[in-house]
């Protein structure tokens, strides 16, 4: 049940921010819009690491698939994406198209198993139900 609440909740951050961002990039810039909600975000997480167990920084460097470390510049990029779809296609049809390519590429990556993600076999309900997200996004978007 907290999964299932926690991805509401997310989607719901997601668009909100998505929104916030792109109003502080109209007023300054994207890099500097970014830049702030990286550096913010930084600032939470180090305040939440004072007061919740200060776990050994040093672990990072024990990781063993590097490229795992690599989700602050993913998420820099995602920053970036969300703020230009948002302000040239508008929040609704941007989030819609994010989440149908969320949910295309983790699918993906279950489907060939990588990136450490247990590997799942094909089934045809799943493809359906992504082709009837993006039907949505084509019906959303008929005028």
């Amino acid at each position: 049940m907290w999964g299932f609440l926690s991805a509401l909740i997310s989607g719901a951050l997601m668009s909100i921010q998505g929104v916030f961002n792109t109003n502080v990039t109209k007023q300054t810039s994207l890099w500097v819009s970014t830049g702030w909600v990286q550096f913010s975000a930084f600032l939470v997480c180090v305040a939440a690491w004072f007061f919740t167990g200060r776990e050994s920084i040093g672990m990072l460097w024990q990781v063993e698939a590097k490229y795992n470390l690599l989700g602050g510049v993913i998420g820099a990029f995602i920053t970036i994406t969300v703020i230009r779809s948002m302000g040239s296609l508008g929040t609704a049809r941007a989030v819609m198209l994010i989440v149908i390519s969320q949910l295309a590429v983790a699918y993906l990556i279950e489907l060939l198993g990588i990136f450490g993600v247990e590997r799942a076999d094909f089934q045809w309900r799943k493809l359906l139900g992504m082709l009837i997200c993006i039907a949505g996004v084509v019906i959303f978007k008929w005028k």
